[in-house]
């Protein structure tokens, strides 16, 4: 591999993406795996500086799937480093990117601990509680490195279960329904005694996942 250049690399990336017709995933991605392939002898820290340039180019979601997937930098990641990399996020797309492809798996693999979680699930900031949610998804989600959790999944909704954040909301439903498959009666059980807690949209998707193995069935006319 040649020298290592983490803010030529990532100035490039920016430069492809800035090139196509549109940003849109379908069209970037594409450029992400040729740089994946690129970095992939990299060692972990010069994969982090990049991902770090990617960051500071507004290329937050294309920074957190480079690291995801170099295996040797996904293994290393702490909870300082994770924090890091979630640094002033501020969407709906990265956090789901960040929760699920880097806090997610670090958390399966005890790289990070229960405590970092619930540190994020009581942060003033929805994205940061949102973040709490999104990993639990990791725990329960096979191609994640989840088996099914139902303790530790069930910790952080009941941290949450009073919030009313619209995001917060549906990441609380989103965990949920991920664990559904796992444990419906643990779930089940939450739903029942947190009923007066949950807002109502956590409830009926909940419920629906649980009763049609969906979020949102359609309704059957006549």
């Amino acid at each position: 591999m040649e020298a290592f250049d983490a803010e030529s690399l990532a100035l490039e990336f920016r430069t492809r993406i800035d090139a196509l017709p549109s940003p849109k995933v379908p069209r970037v991605r594409p450029i992400r795996r040729e740089f994946s392939r690129r970095v992939s002898s990299a060692l972990p820290e010069q994969v982090l500086q990049f991902a770090e340039r990617l960051i500071d180019l507004d290329l937050r979601i294309w920074a957190y799937e480079i690291v995801h997937y170099h295996r040797l930098t996904l293994r290393i990641l702490d909870a300082a480093t994770i924090e890091s990399l979630g640094r002033d996020i501020d969407d709906w797309a990265s956090v789901d990117v960040f929760g699920g492809y880097l806090a997610g798996p670090a958390w399966v693999n005890r790289q990070i601990g229960d405590h970092d979680v619930h540190r994020w699930a009581r942060s003033p900031d929805r994205w940061w509680r949102r973040t709490a949610l999104v990993a639990t998804v990791g725990l329960n989600v096979k191609t994640r490195g989840g088996y099914g959790d139902a303790p530790r999944t069930l910790a952080v909704c009941d941290m949450l279960a009073d919030d009313r954040d619209d995001m917060v909301v549906k990441a609380l439903s989103w965990a949920l329904r991920t664990l559904a498959p796992h444990d419906p009666e643990a779930v089940q059980h939450f739903l029942t005694t947190n009923h007066h807690r949950l807002a109502a949209r956590v409830i009926r998707e909940t419920r629906n996942k649980l009763t049609t193995g969906i979020k949102n069935p359609r309704k059957t006319s006549g």
